[in-house]
């Protein structure tokens, strides 16, 4: 069954929110000692990436909207097939600088698709 473009635009708000949720308050020391904590952290990430890469595949037009898109999704298989060669001081960046800009883009195309005929 073929998910709606809202619902790969809401999966990366929660995985966004859920990272914030984990790292708020915590500095660059705290998440490289903490194995559970990047863990998590990247499995957020993943998901991201990977409704990203779906919805670019649902809905182009939406996904074309959503600044840096290739590079997110190219992040997500860095972190799932490149395991090993994970720089967690990067990961750590991605998260202070660049997520903040995504979480508010895709807040604002969900906001789009709760007001009839702005979706598009």
């Amino acid at each position: 069954m073929r998910r709606e473009p809202q619902a790969y635009l809401w999966d990366v708000r929660e995985a966004s929110d859920t990272i914030f949720d984990f790292t708020r308050g915590l500095h660059l020391g705290d998440y490289m000692e903490d194995l559970k904590l990047r863990s998590a952290v990247e499995r957020q990430f993943e998901i991201i990436g990977e409704a990203l890469n779906q919805l670019s595949k649902v809905d182009p037009e939406i996904a074309a909207r959503i600044p840096d898109l290739p590079q997110i999704v190219s992040f997500r298989n860095l972190l799932i097939h490149g395991y090993a060669a994970v720089d967690h001081p990067t990961v750590w960046r991605a998260l202070q600088t660049k997520l903040p800009a995504l979480r508010h883009c895709v807040g604002e195309l969900l906001e789009a698709y709760e007001t009839p005929g702005q979706a598009t």
